[in-house]
């Protein structure tokens, strides 16, 4: 059983106990206390179930926060750097644009890569017949 279904059975359990002494028997006392005595020992246990909900509420509104805060510091932040990137000063090249962990134009590879054609080759052992990928030449 998982935590949170423990701990919400626990408070159905302190409601449903108070809410059946208050309704059926408010005068009678057991385990040698009142109901006022038994609210008043369970209240820290009603009042910290309370303060995790409102906490888990402000954690919620907080990270929503949080993440519009960052939408819009990105959209700042690429803002920034294409001004460096066009800085007569700066730009792409200079040690500013690397120092932010971008690769400086001219350390950059064109990308371009000339890989060899792959067809694929049979070849026949005496025990079993395997494929295999030759490049071309």
């Amino acid at each position: 059983m998982s935590n949170s279904k423990n701990n919400k059975r626990k408070a159905e359990k302190l409601q449903r106990l108070s809410n059946a002494w208050e309704n059926l028997r408010p005068a009678k006392t057991f385990a040698g206390m009142t109901l006022t005595q038994f609210q008043a020992k369970v209240q820290p246990s009603l009042d910290s179930r309370t303060q995790a909900e409102n906490l888990g509420d402000q954690l919620t509104q907080a990270r929503a926060t949080r993440n519009q805060s960052d939408s819009s510091s990105y959209k700042l932040v690429k803002l920034v750097v294409n001004a460096i990137k066009g800085d007569p000063d700066e730009g792409e090249d200079g040690p500013l644009y690397s120092a932010l962990g971008y690769v400086p134009e001219s350390a950059r590879q064109s990308g371009l890569t000339r890989k060899g054609q792959t067809t694929p080759a049979v070849v026949t052992n005496a025990s079993e017949t395997t494929t295999q990928t030759v490049a071309a030449k």
